[in-house]
């Protein structure tokens, strides 16, 4: 009996291998054998079967999941309708051959075969039973590897194929599964398990590599099951070949229809054809005729072609004369070539093309000269309103104008336009002066009349208005010039995308016919020429006389009413001129050969924006010759700050509004302000330093009294107001000036060439607040400014200057005080001017805020010399006095007298005006002095302190000296430690 599964293993019987005679399939580890499987007969459905080993090792999703045995063996037709590898059983497959009464019926018992009834295994189970026991408890502590595989296998494999495609994530199986998606990267790939922060440890590697194993091990189980499925669909290939042979025979018998249908129509056209050819060659008589009266039509418009063109000039519609001279050019080329009455039409209409090319060119000149030049107050934009019916718009003639330019390759027409840009450019300052000075009674125009002596002659707000006016005019004239550069750029991006659709359809035509271009391209221009001359509604003679030729005779010929009509009737102009401008993209397509190329026009976008470019320098380099014919005389560099602020403001805003209109940034009259700038801010300083030395030089060195004003001045310091502060009206003040200049809690004797001084720098930083431009440069200058203040003062003072400069007797002790407080205020701002400018600098000009360090170090300097002065001063005066120093009676000694009355003038002169820690730390320097001297004369006389007569006289004197010197004000605790006149060098 054979088995039903064609594609398993034979199962054999283990016969001696065990007693209990259960049957094992025998497992098979060899090699696949390299003969082809057999398949079910003709009679079963052809599905796929697959190999053995992949039934038998793995589960199926068809296959039935009990374990196969012998017994499950039926007859052959049971077990083909049984076949587990079947994807669809069929249920007809008895009656389908043998008719509907076929019915399966149960099999009968067989007769020759005994009842065996469970009794018969009596004895045998009581036999075995002891050893089945022992045999379950083996089976328990070690099952049989071979009897568990071969009882499980079928049952297990395809739970175990099911489990492991589980294994599988389920966004492998998603249809919308697609690593691009980030998300779906990451969540394939988990980079977040690695290492992101350098260099690869031995973690990331391992954890790379089990990532590998893994999509590895996916990859093998999805492989694998795809591979199961194929091979139980390979019977499905053995069908299709089998049908193979249905459909060869089918085609034999549609060859031998189709001969027979070949020669039923050659029999046709024997018999019936040969009549109709007379009728096709009388339609083809017919076409010629046709074509004839087309050609005939064809020289009619041709003949109208002057005419029109002359109709189309006077409206300048230069597009359509010359698309209507190229068209009628090239039809007598192909159409009428070799025609008698047109030899001479050819030159004509080349004279008349150049004429045309001269005429565009003039009235190009002509419209931007006049746009150019219209008045400053019209409407910036390119007027698009039409004022008469009969006339078109500004903006309508310039497209047209370009439009015919760009058609004869007159490329050069933007240089025209540049030059007459330069012209009106002159022409606006010269207008704004003119109209300026007419408003201006004192400057007499017959007298002066060239513009620069106008200027000059002009106020300087009068000028400053004068320049505002030019500013705004330019503005003006730039957004006028990008009105128009603007439709000059449209009308060429219309030029150059027409031609790029041109080029695209010609590809697409030669593409679709797969014809060579020069096969083509000559049919394509004959078609669209004679449906250009001919046509309704292109033909424009045709449309002007439309009205017309409604009324006229209807036997007249087409040709004569035409040539009538156009003699007699006065056309419509605004007809004419739409039906232009909507022809002018196609105008474009039938003359594109003389149309510049796609890099010229490229070429002639990247010259506008060039062009507005050159405009916006022009504007400026006019801009900075009305600027520095003002500046000649010097006037600008003697504004005030306010009102070279307001220059710089307006500059800076016309440059501003250029840049944002034309999109490029002009140097020039920035360079012209910073030179301006730089005039103003050595004349600034100039200024005030002359100012100042000819303070110092008039100064005597004695205490001023403050100004309310000043002292205001100085309070709007310390609430950090670093400005000048506003001009009061005159009038009635009660305060009082004051004694002193106080400045946080602290009192400042000072003199009038310092609260100048302050005033003078404040005026800096306002400078620099108004313009940070010149900030670098106004810090040097002040820098010099402050050395200059700190030299001079040194020598007018310490160095006795004075004396000759302003006829001081001498130099005072009050006079050095004074002078050391003074430098102490300015070094008490010098930290709040340096703050000022470190506000309006730029991170790498912080450099040059160095010199004010360089400028404190030296005024501290200064001042440490003036106290040392004042100490030699008294240190002079105490070797002087004590030289003469007897210890005898009367005590105290008169020595001792004029020593406390100097020391009394010294702290009268500068009580006032040093706070009391100065006039402290000055009084022990003065002590230390005084004490060494006397101790010098002391061990000159032989004086020791043995309490003898001697010392006790010392003794007096010195207590007289130390009441007289504590008894000063500010002086009561002030330790003198006159014990050390006594100490013995060691």
């Amino acid at each position: 009996m054979a088995s039903s599964h064609s594609s398993s293993p034979v199962l054999h019987s283990r016969g001696g291998g065990g007693r209990d005679g259960i049957h094992h399939k025998e497992r098979d580890f060899s090699p696949p054998r390299c003969r082809p499987l057999r398949s079910l007969p003709d009679v079963c459905p052809k599905e796929p079967t697959g190999e053995g080993r992949g039934l038998c090792d793995g589960p199926s999703v068809v296959a039935e999941h009990d374990r196969w045995t012998v017994y499950s063996s039926k007859v052959n037709l049971p077990a083909a309708l049984n076949d587990p590898r079947l994807a669809k059983r069929e249920s007809d497959f008895f009656t389908k051959t043998w008719g509907v009464d076929f019915a399966e019926t149960e099999v009968m018992p067989s007769f020759y075969l005994p009842n065996i009834t469970r009794e018969h295994f009596g004895p045998y189970a009581q036999e075995m039973a002891q050893r089945e026991r022992v045999h379950e408890r083996c089976k328990t502590i070690c099952p049989n590897k071979d009897d568990v595989d071969a009882v499980s296998s079928v049952t297990t494999n395809h739970e175990k194929s099911r489990a492991e495609l589980e294994q599988v994530p389920k966004i492998f199986m998603k249809p919308e599964f697609a690593l691009e998606d980030p998300a779906t990267f990451n969540a394939v790939l988990p980079w977040s398990h690695f290492n992101s922060a350098g260099g690869k440890s031995s973690r990331d590697v391992a954890s790379s590599k089990l990532l590998q194993e893994k999509l590895s091990h996916y990859l093998d189980v999805v492989e694998v099951s795809i591979a199961r499925q194929i091979s139980l669909r390979s019977e499905a290939f053995f069908h299709a070949m089998s049908s193979q042979h249905e459909l060869q025979d089918r085609l034999q018998e549609t060859q031998r229809a189709v001969a027979v249908l070949r020669g039923r129509t050659t029999a046709i056209d024997r018999v019936m054809c040969q009549g109709p050819l007379q009728a096709l060659r009388t339609a083809l008589t017919r076409n010629n005729c046709v074509k004839l009266h087309n050609k005939l039509k064809l020289m009619a418009a041709v003949h109208q072609t002057q005419p029109t063109v002359q109709l189309l000039l006077s409206t300048s519609e230069f597009v359509g004369a010359l698309e209507l001279i190229a068209t009628t050019k090239e039809v007598l080329q192909q159409e009428l070539q070799g025609i008698h009455s047109f030899r001479h039409l050819g030159s004509q209409l080349c004279e008349l093309e150049k004429l045309i090319d001269k005429m565009m060119v003039e009235d190009f000149s002509m419209y931007a000269r006049s746009d150019l030049n219209r008045s400053l107050k019209d409407d910036p934009q390119v007027p698009e309103k039409v004022l008469n019916p009969n006339t078109v718009s500004l903006k309508e003639r310039l497209e047209s104008l370009v439009f015919g330019l760009l058609r004869q390759r007159k490329l050069d027409f933007l240089d025209i336009y540049s030059e007459e840009m330069i012209m009106a450019a002159k022409a606006i300052v010269t207008q704004c002066v003119a109209e300026s000075v007419f408003h201006i009674e004192e400057i007499d125009t017959e007298v002066v009349t060239k513009l620069a002596d106008q200027m000059r002659l002009m106020t300087f707000p009068q000028w400053f208005e004068l320049l505002k006016n030019v500013f705004e005019g330019f503005l003006l004239f730039l957004q006028r010039m990008k009105a128009t550069l603007n439709v000059i750029r449209v009308v060429v991006l219309e030029v150059l995308d027409s031609n790029q659709k041109s080029q695209q359809v010609k590809e697409a035509a030669l593409e679709a016919s797969g014809q060579e271009p020069s096969h083509v391209l000559p049919q394509l221009q004959g078609e669209a020429e004679l449906a250009y001359l001919t046509h309704e509604g292109l033909f424009i003679s045709d449309a002007l006389n439309e009205a017309q030729q409604q009324q006229q005779v209807q036997d007249l010929s087409s040709a004569t009413s035409s040539r009538t009509q156009l003699g007699w009737a006065e056309p419509d102009l605004a007809s004419v001129t739409r039906e232009a401008c909507a022809s002018r993209e196609q105008s474009f397509m039938s003359g594109e050969n003389m149309m510049p190329t796609d890099l010229e026009l490229n070429r002639m976008l990247n010259n506008i924006q060039e062009l507005l470019y050159n405009a916006s320098d022009v504007s400026h380099d006019r801009c900075v010759k009305v600027l520095t014919t003002r500046a000649k005389d010097g006037s600008l560099e003697r504004l005030s700050s306010a009102e070279f602020v307001g220059l710089s403001q307006a500059v800076e805003g016309f440059v501003r509004d250029t840049e944002e209109l034309c999109g490029r940034r002009s140097v020039s009259l920035r360079g012209a302000l910073h030179s301006q700038a730089n005039r103003f801010v050595h004349r600034f300083h100039e200024e005030r330093k002359t100012k100042l030395s000819l303070l110092l030089d008039n100064e005597r060195w004695k205490q001023a009294e403050v100004p309310a004003e000043f002292q205001d001045l100085v309070n709007s310091i310390a609430d950090g107001r670093i400005t000048l502060p506003e001009r009061k009206t005159p009038g009635p003040d009660d305060r009082k000036p004051a004694e002193f200049l106080l400045v946080n809690g602290q009192k400042y004797a000072v003199v009038g060439t310092v609260l100048l001084l302050i005033r003078i720098f404040l005026e800096y930083c306002q400078c620099v607040s108004d313009i940070p431009a010149v900030a670098t440069d106004m810090l040097a200058r002040l820098s010099d400014l402050l050395k200059h203040f700190n030299s001079r003062s040194c020598q007018l003072v310490l160095g006795a200057g004075a004396l000759q400069v302003v006829g001081l007797k001498t130099i005072t002790t009050k006079n050095l005080a004074l002078a050391s407080r003074c430098l102490q205020l300015v070094v008490l701002y010098i930290p709040i001017i340096r703050s000022h400018f470190e506000t309006k600098l730029l991170p790498k000009q912080f450099s040059v805020l160095r010199h004010f360090d360089h400028i404190t170090k030296d005024y501290n300097d200064h001042i440490a010399e003036i106290s040392a002065k004042l100490v030699a001063i008294m240190d002079s005066l105490f070797e002087k006095v004590l030289s003469k120093y007897e210890v005898k009676a009367p005590m105290p000694s008169a020595c001792f007298r004029n020593v406390c009355k100097q020391m009394a003038k010294m702290h009268e002169a500068i009580n006032e005006l040093l706070p009391e820690e100065q006039t402290q730390m000055l009084f022990l320097r003065i002590n230390a002095s005084f004490k060494m001297h006397l101790k010098r004369q002391l061990a000159r006389l032989g004086v020791i302190n043995d309490g003898g007569p001697q010392h006790g006289l010392v003794v007096v004197d010195v207590a007289f000296y130390t009441e007289n010197v504590q008894v000063l004000k500010n002086l009561e605790r002030l330790d003198l430690n006159m014990a050390e006149i006594w100490e013995q060098k060691r």
